[in-house]
């Protein structure tokens, strides 16, 4: 965080209804419609002075995803390959072995992760597989890392047991608006993802939350998705920001990309409305230009997942992020 950012920069967050050391959760669409919509240079000023007011402008948390338990998912999640109701050419596979995970999570260490994010293709996890869950949360925590796990929807029982193990993030997306929600997934509902948050909330793990652009939604949608988190009783810690990426075989396959400007000003919003969270630049990068990911940078995201592979798709890889952390001087947050 800036020691002394300039009146400009804290003025100009806020005139955008944020206070410097401020949290809001009364934002309107119309308010945040209004943000959106800025001229794009301006947009981005008032983006990277609300960014200066809490983080570090040049360093970036490094996070890194696992599949624990790949494929044979029974929900109907329109983009993804892991549902077993789409011919994707993907094997559905048993859970991961402890150290198998174990061995993940060292490398990642290694490669400069401070999050270890373990997600499986479950509607929500069944009480034969929490023991290994729990183990991995613990032995994983125990190397010095933050503990993430995606499960799908969780009872008041399993938050409690994650909570036990010491479980220090859940990720749970809402994906898109309530209102286009329907079109996306039909095996669950909008309400019942609001209702794992609050769960999860109500226990004292931290959120993570965020959604995928790129489905077939409107400007509208994507404004509503961030309204829906920004007015949560508290933000979500994380806020993961994904570009689809389209998967032969999903009922999305065919659909178009996102105008790399359009991304852009959801990265931003996000980041007005949400100031002290972070905000995850997630799937979809692999087909980011470096300029792209600069621009989002500057927009106020300041988290990557890292590696080569995030659930199922391609992530650029170490190499490639260092080069671009080389090329615009940014460094990886420190762990702790």
């Amino acid at each position: 965080m800036l020691d002394n950012p300039t009146r400009e920069a804290v003025t100009a967050a806020s005139d955008m209804g944020v206070e410097r050391d401020g949290i809001r959760h009364d934002w309107t669409r119309e308010a945040a419609q209004r943000i959106y919509d800025l001229p794009f240079n301006e947009l981005l000023f008032r983006a990277q002075c609300v960014h200066r007011s809490s983080f570090d402008p040049n360093t970036v948390q490094k996070c890194q995803l696992l599949s624990i338990k790949t494929g044979g998912c029974p929900e109907d999640c329109s983009y993804c390959s892991q549902s077993s109701r789409y011919e994707t050419g993907l094997k559905a596979s048993k859970m991961m072995a402890l150290e198998e995970v174990l061995e993940g999570a060292r490398a990642a260490k290694a490669n400069g992760a401070t999050r270890y994010c373990m997600g499986a293709a479950w509607r929500g996890p069944k009480q034969r597989d929490m023991p290994a869950v729990l183990d991995m949360v613990r032995e994983v925590k125990e190397m010095g890392l933050e503990t993430c796990m995606t499960l799908g929807m969780l009872t008041d029982e399993d938050v409690a047991q994650l909570r036990s193990a010491g479980l220090d993030y859940y990720n749970h997306n809402v994906d898109t608006s309530e209102r286009y929600y329907s079109e996306i997934i039909t095996t669950r509902t909008f309400a019942d993802r609001i209702e794992t948050l609050e769960r999860v909330r109500e226990a004292g793990i931290k959120v993570c939350s965020g959604g995928i652009l790129g489905l077939g939604e409107t400007d509208a949608d994507r404004i509503d998705m961030l309204v829906t988190l920004a007015n949560l009783p508290e933000h979500p810690d994380s806020v993961p920001i994904n570009m689809l990426m389209a998967i032969e075989g999903t009922p999305l396959e065919g659909a178009a990309k996102v105008d790399g400007i359009a991304f852009v000003r959801a990265i931003a919003l996000a980041r007005i409305m949400m100031p002290k969270s972070y905000v995850r630049l997630s799937a979809g990068r692999s087909e980011m230009s470096d300029e792209l990911q600069a621009w989002c940078f500057f927009a106020g995201a300041n988290s990557i997942f890292c590696g080569e592979q995030l659930l199922t798709a391609d992530n650029p890889g170490e190499d490639a992020d260092d080069l671009l952390f080389a090329k615009l001087g940014l460094k990886a947050e420190a762990g702790g």
